[in-house]
């Protein structure tokens, strides 16, 4: 299952990216967290060490190998550099999958934490003023459009402030989103923001409230967000902890946040997968980039690389080189 965290800045959405991945490791599921965050604070808060974590590979370096393996031998695709965030997978394309070794996670993803982590690089110096870190995004978004994941995996990306996803279709690229809500007018105009612009397109959102201290907080966060409101944290000891750099076995955590969390996995699994609307959105989007900026760019019409008859998914045939097939 394909697992967003959204919200306004400073609400929370990493800590419960990270204390949902490490329940989940612990309940005994592959997992493979990717912080997608122009504010790189996933690996602290799965309780990485700062050198390792200064040390992790950045997709957004690796973007052109990544594009490389991708295109495989899909014979809709040029070249690699004729790849766009958005392209997606055709017969002949390399597809991933969570826990197997190929040369993109052997260049980009480590294993720590009990789980697989990717992360895409905060904004370098050199970037400032000539670079757009919907660039380095669009690397998770390729991924995630190559990716599939099987019964009881999870991939979890804690996704940039706000609602900077809609810059493309990487919104839609999720079998359920949880939008981290705080008890404020700013957070749930987040939220508000978020379900308008997704409204269309069946994305499944559910709110989680956060740093909730009295039961008004609540009472606010239901005037506001209303059957979308799924739970709420409190103020947590173990979080605050963990945020000074003490992070504890999970199992430590408070029992009604563990709870929480619990539920949070069973809602996700209920839901369930539709990978025929996973592969529609993609083309979707793929064409509106190709119209809006792509075929300019590149000189070329970019919606020749949709292959029609290619649905990502657990029938999506490989040969012994991994490269995808029509079934």
């Amino acid at each position: 299952m394909k697992i967003a965290f959204v919200g306004k800045g400073g609400s929370g959405k990493t800590t419960l990216a990270s204390l949902f991945a490490r329940r989940a490791v612990a309940a005994g599921h592959p997992v493979f967290a990717i912080d997608a965050d122009i504010n790189q604070h996933l690996a602290a808060a799965l309780g990485v060490d700062e050198d390792t974590a200064a040390k992790l590979p950045k997709l957004g370096d690796h973007l052109a190998e990544i594009k490389e393996y991708l295109r495989g031998d899909n014979p809709r695709i040029a070249s690699a550099e004729a790849m766009v965030k958005t392209t997606p997978p055709g017969s002949g394309s390399r597809l991933l999958t969570i826990g197997e070794d190929n040369p993109v996670y052997d260049a980009c993803v480590r294993n720590l934490a009990g789980l697989r982590l990717a992360v895409t690089g905060g904004f370098a110096e050199d970037d400032l003023g000539v670079a757009c870190y919907h660039s380095k995004v669009g690397a998770v978004e390729l991924m995630l459009n190559h990716l599939v994941d099987g019964p009881g995996e999870y991939v979890i990306v804690d996704m940039v402030a706000g609602a900077e996803a809609f810059a493309s279709g990487l919104f839609t690229r999720f079998d359920r989103t949880f939008l981290v809500c705080e008890p404020t007018v700013r957070s749930v105009g987040v939220y508000k923001q978020y379900a308008e612009y997704a409204a269309d397109y069946d994305v499944a959102i559910s709110v989680i409230g956060n740093k909730i201290d009295e039961p008004e907080d609540v009472d606010f966060l239901r005037e506001h967000v209303g059957d979308a409101l799924f739970g709420w944290c409190g103020r947590s000891k173990f979080v605050k902890a963990a945020e000074r750099g003490s992070v504890g076995p999970i199992a430590d955590l408070e029992p009604e946040n563990l709870a929480l969390l619990d539920r949070a996995r069973e809602l996700v699994e209920l839901g369930g997968k539709d990978w025929a609307r996973f592969s529609e959105q993609a083309r979707l989007f793929h064409r509106r980039n190709a119209e809006a900026w792509g075929n300019s760019r590149m000189g070329v019409d970019l919606s020749e690389q949709i292959d029609p008859d290619f649905v990502l998914g657990p029938d999506s045939t490989t040969d012994t080189r991994g490269m995808a097939k029509v079934s």
